[in-house]
């Protein structure tokens, strides 16, 4: 914990290391400690800060580091920020996205990380639990290379998980469209459709997060900020450009699987649609000769001769029975039915 936090910093969970070459990792650093390793430009100080209040993480970003006031605001703001880079001069700021899905209830979460970028450190905020950096906290205690190499290979590795969440999700979630769309074949219920349109809400946002966040990798692979993004780490955040590209094709397919799906399940409804109004029509053209006949045998002249047959009625049906399966005979022979 940096420095002696009051109950109420407290409530934000701010965790810090420092890495020199020859010497154990520190943590749990000073305030003291950071202003120290700031001045000296020596070693690699990573700041993580848990933001479920905004006192403790403020005081640090403001007093400690002075970090410009519209950089903080972006931090702790409520809504979800699109990803970003800003240069700053002696900092970059940068926002990137990681996802959470749980394919049961079909819910899509956004986690916005914020990653504060200098020459020997970096600072990362995020206002929910992040897998990135626990996972790459845990490198960092084992002394990964590609962590304490410096600060734009620590923010690489943190943007790396961050973007390798996405795979998972956009493959679930492209399971998902295939089966629905088989499903559609089969069935093309109304539940179907709703579960159609969800679907492609979701990789509409997708679409809507990895835009952005592929500009991002790529300003900061093709050297746009060499001064905090060294040269040897170019090929790295490269390989991350690489991996959003893939990403956001593989969701560029999921859309059009959808837009399949949705294209499969109106034809579908259409066709019910054309099969019962084709039955209709047969039964409507089977019925009016018969209703033709029993028109003029239902008049109230007097002089109908056929009114005096004593077979008259008999004949009447079956000449109706006959025209009834004649037509019948003759549509199925024609294949409309």
């Amino acid at each position: 914990m940096a420095g002696s936090p009051s109950p109420i910093e407290a409530q934000s969970e701010i965790r810090t290391c420092l890495h020199r070459d020859g010497a154990p990792l520190q943590a749990d650093l000073s305030d003291d400690v950071i202003r120290a390793a700031l001045a000296s430009g020596e070693g690699l100080l990573w700041v993580d800060i848990l933001a479920d209040g905004r006192e403790a993480g403020e005081r640090i970003l403001r007093d400690i580091f002075h970090f410009h006031p519209l950089t903080i605001d972006d931090c702790y703001n409520e809504h979800i920020d699109p990803p970003k880079v800003d240069d700053y001069g002696d900092y970059l700021f940068v926002i990137v996205h990681s996802v959470e899905y749980e394919a049961g209830r079909n819910d899509l979460r956004t986690h916005e990380l914020n990653l504060y970028i200098g020459r020997n450190y970096v600072v990362s905020l995020h206002q929910a639990p992040s897998r990135a950096v626990d996972e790459i906290r845990r490198r960092a205690e084992l002394a990964s290379p590609m962590v304490v190499r410096g600060s734009s290979f620590l923010a690489h590795a943190l943007i790396d998980v961050a973007v390798d969440d996405f795979h998972p999700v956009v493959e679930t979630v492209a399971a998902q469209v295939e089966a629905l769309e088989e499903a559609v074949l089969q069935d093309p219920v109304r539940e179907k459709l709703e579960e159609i349109l969800r679907m492609k809400r979701i990789a509409q946002r997708l679409r809507r997060t990895l835009s952005p966040q592929r500009d991002v990798m790529n300003r900061l692979s093709r050297g746009e900020f060499s001064m905090i993004i060294t040269e040897p780490s170019w090929m790295y955040f490269r390989d991350v450009y690489d991996h959003t590209v893939r990403v956001q094709e593989t969701v560029e397919g999921v859309r059009d699987l959808g837009e399949s799906a949705l294209s499969i399940y109106l034809s579908a409804v259409n066709n019910k649609i054309n099969e019962v109004m084709r039955t209709l029509a047969v039964v409507t053209v089977i019925f009016l000769p018969l209703t033709l006949i029993a028109g003029i045998y239902g008049t109230n002249f007097a002089n109908v001769p056929e009114y005096d047959w004593r077979l008259g009625y008999g004949g009447m049906l079956v000449l109706m029975a006959v025209i009834a399966l004649s037509l019948l005979a003759w549509f199925r022979y024609r294949k409309w039915f």
